[in-house]
C-alpha cells in the first residue's frame, strides 16, 4: 500500500514523457496582435479554428484529440451564450472552469487515454490592451500570457519548451505594436521558422532566416486566420486569403 503513491507518480512521469514524444514533431503555432486585431499562424495541416465570436483556437497534437477538444469548447461557449448572453462568454471561464479540468482529469487517470494536444486560445478585446492569449497544456495547466505592463501581445505553441522559449525571445525583440497585417504575417513566419530549429541550434540572424524560408517551408501549406477588432462586424474570425499569403512564399 505504501508503494502505491510512488507508482502513481512514476506512471504520471512516464505518461508525460510519452505525450512529449508524441508532440515532438508538431508544427508551431504563433499568435500575434496587429493594428486590426490578432493573427493566428502556422504551417501544415489545418489547426486554426473559430470557437465563438471573439475567441479562436490554435493547436498542436493528434487531430482526433484536437477535434474533440474543439467541439467541447464550441459546445461550452455556445451553451453559455444561449443560456446567458454572448457577452458573458469569456475565454477565462472557458479555460479555467471547463477545458482545464477535463484535460487534467484525463491526464491523471492513468488507465485511460490522455489528450495528445496543446491548445492556444486568443480572445480579442475592445482595445489591444484587452486582448487575451493563453494556452492549456495536455495536463490541464494554464499559462496566461502576460507582462509587467499587462496582457502579452503575442503567444506561441511549440513542440518543445526550448523551441517555445526561443520563439518568445525572438518575438520580444522583434514585436512592435501597430504593425499592419502584411508586416505581422512576416513576423509570424519568422517566429515559426525559429520554432522549427533543432534544440541545440543557435537562433539565426535576419538574413539567414530569410534564406531558410523556401527550404523549411518546402511544399507545405501556410494556414493563417485573424480575429478582427472592428466592432461593427458580427463575425470577427476570418481565414487569411491566399493572395495575402503569396508575398511570404515569393520573397
Amino acid at each position: 500500500m505504501i508503494e502505491e503513491p510512488y507508482r502513481w507518480v512514476e506512471a504520471i512521469g512516464t505518461r508525460r514523457d510519452y505525450i512529449e514524444m508524441q508532440l515532438a514533431t508538431g508544427s508551431p503555432v504563433v499568435a500575434v496582435g496587429y493594428a486590426g486585431g490578432i493573427l493566428l499562424f502556422t504551417v501544415g495541416q489545418q489547426k486554426l479554428f473559430e470557437i465563438y465570436n471573439r475567441i479562436a483556437l490554435g493547436a498542436i497534437g493528434h487531430p482526433g484529440d484536437i477535434e474533440r477538444l474543439r467541439m467541447a469548447a464550441i459546445e461550452l461557449a455556445s451553451t453559455e451564450g444561449f443560456t446567458r448572453s454572448a457577452a458573458d462568454v469569456s475565454l477565462r471561464r472557458l479555460a479555467y472552469y471547463s477545458l482545464s479540468p477535463v484535460m487534467k482529469n484525463a491526464f491523471e487517470q492513468i488507465y485511460g487515454a490522455p489528450f495528445l494536444a496543446r491548445l492556444l486560445f486568443v480572445e480579442i478585446g475592445a482595445t489591444p490592451a484587452d486582448d487575451l492569449f493563453l494556452d492549456v497544456e495536455y495536463d490541464g495547466a494554464i499559462n496566461l500570457r502576460s507582462t509587467n505592463e499587462g496582457n502579452s501581445p503575442f503567444a506561441v505553441l511549440a513542440a518543445t519548451k526550448k523551441s517555445a522559449e526561443q520563439m518568445i525571445e525572438f518575438l520580444r525583440k522583434q514585436f512592435r505594436s501597430g504593425k499592419n497585417l502584411a508586416e505581422t504575417l512576416e513576423l509570424a513566419l519568422d517566429s515559426w521558422l525559429i520554432g522549427r530549429l533543432k534544440a541545440d541550434d543557435a537562433v539565426p540572424g535576419e538574413d539567414e532566416i530569410r534564406r531558410q524560408r523556401s527550404e523549411r517551408l518546402g511544399n507545405a501549406t501556410i494556414s493563417a486566420a485573424v480575429l478582427e477588432r472592428n466592432a461593427n462586424m458580427a463575425v470577427r474570425y476570418r481565414a487569411v486569403e491566399a493572395s495575402e499569403l503569396e508575398p511570404l512564399i515569393t520573397k
